[in-house]
């Protein structure tokens, strides 16, 4: 099976690079929309049956592989079927933006407690939601370390995004938090942790020569920039964008950057099969 040419000459040249030493290189992957098919309850999220074979064909013939995501670690390990999964041995997931760590070689998850602001957002969002008049559907997803509020599964997911924004960019100002804007959700985080500072630190950590990045929503935009600071540094960098498989939820700026679109969880998959393939 043969990979679609990328779109850029450094999207070419990193996969030329890993092509040559594959064990030099770290396969990176998002979780929701990239190894996951979006669902309306974020609760019944699990990985593309595909996911976990191909990555653990993967894997031993590379540096490493790592799933960064802004869900909670040990979510994303029991969606995705990491645990024990053959292969997989060496995997690590990075949740909450890369604030907590599982190592499928001890299985334990790693992470600080989460800071006061987190806390007081959660004692303090119903109110606000009620008093903003959130529409019917809206409802809140408890991350431990971050609130996501949904608006996908109200009858007008994008009038009610745009109504919330503000008073939820608000209300994460007053406690010190910051807000990720996704595909039709608005979470409330901790600062200082994002997906550019957990995919260098592994990067660096694996002393790799190459890297590839998948993912699909504005969260994903600092790990672009970090692939884009590496390549200045002579890191092989090669981006996929995972665009919506139907629909007009496209995220344009990492369409414009990317230089592989693959459709959904599924185009992934067959891009990670071409892959293995020529390894």
């Amino acid at each position: 099976m043969s990979l679609p040419e990328p779109e850029t000459e450094e999207g070419r040249a990193g996969l030329a690079a890993l092509r040559t030493d594959p064990a030099r290189a770290v396969l990176a992957l998002d979780f929701d929309g990239t190894l996951a098919p979006i669902v309306a309850d974020p609760g019944a999220a699990r990985a593309h049956p595909g996911a976990v074979p191909v990555l653990g064909r993967l894997a031993p013939r590379l540096a490493g592989v790592v799933v960064i995501t802004g869900r909670p670690a040990a979510d994303a390990v029991a969606y995705g079927g990491f645990a024990a999964a053959e292969g997989l041995e060496g995997l690590t997931v990075l949740g909450a933006y890369g604030a907590e760590r599982w190592d499928a070689a001890d299985g334990v998850v790693r992470a600080p407690e989460p800071p006061a602001g987190v806390a007081a957002v959660r004692e303090e969002l119903p109110a606000l939601l009620d008093g903003a008049g959130a529409p019917e559907g809206t409802w809140t997803e408890d991350k431990g370390r971050a609130l996501a509020v949904h608006t996908r599964r109200t009858a007008s997911p994008d009038e009610a995004f745009a109504l919330l924004r503000d008073p939820l960019y608000a209300l994460a100002e007053r406690h010190g938090l910051v807000v990720e804007p996704g595909r039709m959700v608005l979470e409330l985080r901790p600062p200082g942790v994002d997906k550019g500072a957990a995919l260098t630190g592994y990067v660096r950590e694996r002393a790799a020569t190459t890297v590839v990045y998948a993912g699909d929503d504005r969260g994903d935009l600092p790990a672009y920039d970090a692939v884009g600071a590496l390549r200045r540094e002579g890191v092989g960098g090669l981006l996929l964008y995972s665009a919506p498989e139907a629909g007009d939820e496209t995220v344009p700026d990492l369409a414009r950057r990317a230089d592989v679109t693959v459709r959904g969880p599924a185009g992934l998959v067959e891009w990670l099969r071409g892959l293995a393939g020529l390894l």
